[in-house]
């Protein structure tokens, strides 16, 4: 084994994490991580009793149904985005109506915190897109044609291509008159 072997020697959590950075990268899971905040208190506060001492103070509503399952439809939301990314747009837009819809159904979307959540969650979903792996290029106009990658050449080659009026001696060389005149 020569010491500069990579991957052998390293340690569990090592390879956990850079395991999860790249699945990571792979979907949008700032914006799964959103909706799933925003879908907890949603649901939460209508069920929570708070308790001052001997006192008991109840947020049970009339509304307390409909806002469970708005809360559970974001958090299923959330985790759809992080595992069927290619809904990702379907999913945010549903979140974002989800979130405005918890305003007047769930004590005004969680008291604020889970609206703010599940919306910024939505656009994050709505506006993420998937990169380019690393080893595809783009086409360059700066690489030389001779350079070029064999498929590019042949796609170029089906389609002729003018050359410009920096090309043409002719017109240079009479001052831009016509020969005949």
């Amino acid at each position: 084994m020569s010491p500069e072997s990579t991957g052998q020697n390293e340690h569990y959590i090592s390879v956990a994490r850079r395991r999860f950075r790249t699945w990571r990268g792979d979907r949008p899971f700032w914006a799964g991580l959103f909706t799933i905040l925003g879908g907890a208190p949603i649901a939460y506060f209508p069920y929570a009793d708070l308790h001052l001492g001997n006192m008991t103070l109840t947020m049970s509503t009339t509304a307390g149904a409909g806002s469970l399952i708005i809360g559970v439809l974001l958090i299923t939301l959330g985790l759809t985005m992080w595992f069927h990314h290619i809904v990702r747009v379907f999913a945010g837009i549903a979140a974002i109506l989800l979130a405005l819809i918890s305003i007047p159904v769930a004590n005004i979307g969680g008291f604020l915190i889970g609206f703010l959540f599940a919306l910024v969650g939505g656009a994050l979903s709505i506006s993420w897109a998937p990169g380019r792996p690393e080893n595809e290029q783009a086409p360059s106009d700066e690489q030389p044609y001779e350079e070029r990658p064999e498929a590019e050449l042949q796609g170029a080659a089906a389609v002729p291509q003018q050359q410009g009026a920096e090309f043409d001696t002719a017109a240079d060389a009479d001052g831009g008159r016509h020969r005949a005149g």
